[in-house]
């Protein structure tokens, strides 16, 4: 898991030693297997989790970690969105982003596109033409971010986060390589622009080695474990790949990685994320993300009129 690492993480501002109430685990659930877009294979990170517990998210895909043959690698069909954000972040390979309104880039280790699709967007997700050819590791996640019921229809945006941007910082005994991408952390901020405030990170935890992360009491707090095994929660409950902790109240999280992984991981990874909840109704359905069954129905005639956009005769330039 290359993403965006440092050759030595005791030169980066530390975290301080947190003496407050760690948050309990409130529920623990195992990511069930799937396939999406044209076929590649992803972990339902937030399957069996209650909408309100994961508020203001609503989805989270781990896509792979799958090393593909040449002309294996695949991605996702023209398709729409509206009413909410998606954030895809690479960790292993490369990703291009193409939507109606003339955004897109490539993103690769440790980059992040950000997708506001608001009032509405068509948009396509893809691996290069020259990684279909030559195939390679593809790993990276996607994450929805709801919009609260005044945002839903903003113009949309386009946000183009490389890796290098993202603050990094470490714990007291530098166990750990923490990459702020969007939010607060502790008085670190990340890049990433949010209407919802939200904090996302992306945690390597040595073996051996204990995070307790400050987090704000009116954010609720989610990890998910990309790679590896330990325990979490105040209590310390047992966690590994593909499970997903959700946390009850208190200002930290707790997260220890056993000393001992599988020799093919070096470390314990995470993604932690939180934020404050919107607290409106949510009428979720496929690509939209609004707040009542009427306003879905209207999101599915604006599309099928093409009110939400065209797809482009010809591939539209990245932007840098």
């Amino acid at each position: 898991m290359p993403a965006i690492t440092v050759d030595d993480v005791l030169v980066l501002p530390r975290l301080g030693t947190f003496s407050g109430t760690f948050r309990p685990v409130r529920r623990l659930t195992t990511a069930p297997s799937g396939y999406e877009g044209e076929g590649f294979p992803v972990r339902r990170a937030f399957a069996g989790v209650p909408l309100n517990e994961l508020d203001p998210f609503i989805h989270l895909d781990q896509m792979g970690e799958v090393d593909y043959a040449p002309g294996e690698p695949k991605g996702t069909p023209w398709h729409p969105h509206r009413g909410f954000e998606t954030v895809t972040y690479m960790i292993d390979g490369i990703m291009d982003h193409q939507d109606s309104l003339g955004g897109g880039g490539t993103i690769t280790n440790g980059d992040t596109q950000w997708m506001t699709a608001g009032q509405g967007i068509l948009h396509i997700e893809a691996p290069p033409e020259h990684l279909v050819t030559s195939g390679g590791l593809f790993h990276g996640l996607q994450l929805w971010v709801n919009l609260p019921a005044a945002a839903k229809m903003i113009t949309p945006k386009y946000q183009d986060i490389r890796g290098r941007e993202s603050a990094l910082i470490t714990t007291p005994d530098g166990g750990s390589l923490i990459r702020i991408i969007a939010g607060s952390i502790a008085g670190h901020d990340g890049p990433g622009s949010t209407f919802t405030p939200i904090n996302l990170a992306h945690v390597t935890l040595q073996p051996g080695a204990q995070l307790d992360l400050p987090w704000q009491e009116d954010y609720n707090a989610l990890v998910y474990v990309l790679a590896g095994r330990g325990n979490v929660g105040a209590e310390q409950r047992p966690i590994q790949i593909g499970q997903l902790a959700a946390f009850g109240a208190g200002g930290a999280i707790r997260v220890t990685a056993d000393a001992t992984q599988d020799s093919n991981i070096p470390a314990m990874e995470l993604f932690v994320m939180g934020g404050r909840p919107i607290r409106e109704p949510v009428a979720h359905y496929g690509p939209f993300v609004m707040n009542t069954k009427e306003e879905l129905a209207q999101a599915f005639e604006d599309f099928q009129k093409g009110r939400l956009g065209v797809v482009p005769a010809g591939r539209l330039p990245h932007t840098d």
